[in-house]
């Protein structure tokens, strides 16, 4: 098998953070249009949605999703990453641009939900193809890239969406985003192999002790600290996605406009962090650093950083609350990507695709909780102090995960290899 050269690689990196980018062009498309106050012509208007219809739309992509990652993980394990990722990019292109075609709040209500379903498979998909692929020294790299990719497209995919309404309607905005994205296809086809499970079978003959049980995998301490870990992450992140502009306008009395602009440079500061801390981390350990403490020793900074959220939450200065909320979630670029691949480095004889969606499961249940928990307490205290420190406890949560359950000594190892007599 001739290996890929460096530049067939990074291209392929490339296209796997298109392939995310694109994931959140049609994943915001929906929250864009449901933003659209015009009488005639708006979604809301069309279908008469609620306030309660538009949060049961906005959160049925999520139940799917998340629901599905374990199951998509196990898809890309056996069946290898080229094929899978290609049924789901195209079901998820025509889910999305058939939302053009949907009449009825049912319809668009089931449309999200298979939108879910098509989606699914990018992130256990590409983080298997990046395990396979990538030397330890490139992981951080490749996946500060793949995951900077998320916060890039919700960056580029929101003003997309809201230009393309503007011009054309929402209907033709759906099929624009949606059957646009197929080209994606073509190079994908073209340069991608289908080899990781040749690449997975040759690794696994050369480890010494055969292959880590799935089972023994979920038993072990790392990946519940794993879980735990990237729940709290995550649900910085969700109410940064959810709540934050809201904060803004509503406590800190900004425009919507300006609450839109701080949004924005909290995200790209996290994009940024995390694809320089993943290169630097890689640095590191090709410079004889140990993987473990290395990823982890930024893991752990990032959630120390993230937690100075709670400086600017309990000031009565907008200035430091503005420069501790960008400071905070960009900090947390710092975990992105090392947290990403500690896991591939402490389990590295696993069924990668299930690990990697047990991992994006965890990651995306706060997209559910976070929501929902700060409108609770913001509409029970009348205010965005304890909002902000239930974040500030989920972080330090993490920290603790990090420091006493992923531990190297709690990797799981391999069975012994059965000899014959």
């Amino acid at each position: 098998m001739t290996p890929l050269s460096s530049r067939r690689r990074w291209l392929i990196i490339g296209l796997l953070c298109l392939g995310m980018i694109i994931a959140y062009f049609d994943r915001v498309n929906l929250s864009v249009a449901l933003a659209e106050k015009d009488p005639e012509r708006s979604l809301r208007a069309q279908f008469g949605l609620t306030d309660r219809d538009r949060g049961a739309l906005n959160s049925a992509f999520f139940w799917s999703y998340a629901a599905l990652q374990i199951p998509a993980g196990w898809l890309v394990d056996r069946f290898g990453v080229k094929y899978p990722y290609a049924l789901g990019f195209v079901v998820w292109s025509l889910v999305s641009a058939g939302s053009a075609l949907a009449v009825s709040l049912r319809q668009l209500f089931l449309l999200r939900v298979l939108l879910g379903v098509g989606e699914s498979v990018v992130t256990p998909a590409g983080m298997r193809w990046i395990r396979f692929h990538c030397a330890e020294h490139q992981r951080g790299l490749a996946v500060g890239l793949y995951m900077a990719a998320a916060k890039i497209g919700p960056a580029l995919g929101t003003p997309l969406a809201g230009w393309l309404i503007v011009q054309f309607g929402w209907r033709k905005m759906f099929l624009i985003l949606g059957l646009g994205g197929l080209i994606w296809l073509i190079p994908w086809m073209k340069l991608v192999r289908d080899d990781d499970r040749q690449i997975e079978a040759a690794q696994s003959r050369q480890t010494v002790g055969g292959r880590v049980p799935f089972g023994k995998v979920l038993a072990s301490p790392v990946i519940w600290g794993t879980v735990i870990g990237t729940f709290c992450y995550q649900y910085f992140v969700y109410f940064s996605m959810t709540w934050l502009p809201a904060y803004f306008v509503d406590r800190r009395h900004l425009s919507l406009a300006d609450s839109s602009i701080y949004t924005g440079f909290s995200f790209l500061g996290m994009a940024v962090v995390a694809t320089l801390a993943g290169w630097v981390a890689d640095r590191l350990i090709e410079r004889g650093g140990d993987p473990v403490r290395v990823r982890k020793a930024f893991t752990i900074a990032g959630f120390l950083v993230a937690s100075t959220e709670l400086i600017g939450a309990l000031s009565d200065s907008n200035s430091v609350a503005l420069f501790f909320a960008i400071f905070s979630l960009s900090g947390l670029g710092l975990t992105t990507a090392n947290y990403w691949a500690l896991t591939q480095t402490l389990i590295p004889g696993a069924a990668v695709g299930r690990i990697v969606g047990v991992q994006n499961c965890a990651a995306n249940l706060p997209g559910i909780v976070a929501p929902l928990l700060t409108g609770w307490l913001v509409q029970s205290t009348g205010s965005y102090e304890a909002p902000m420190k239930a974040i500030w406890i989920f972080l330090l949560t993490g920290v603790a995960a990090y420091v006493f359950l992923v531990r190297a000594r709690y990797a799981p190892q391999a069975a012994p290899v059965a000899t014959k007599a």
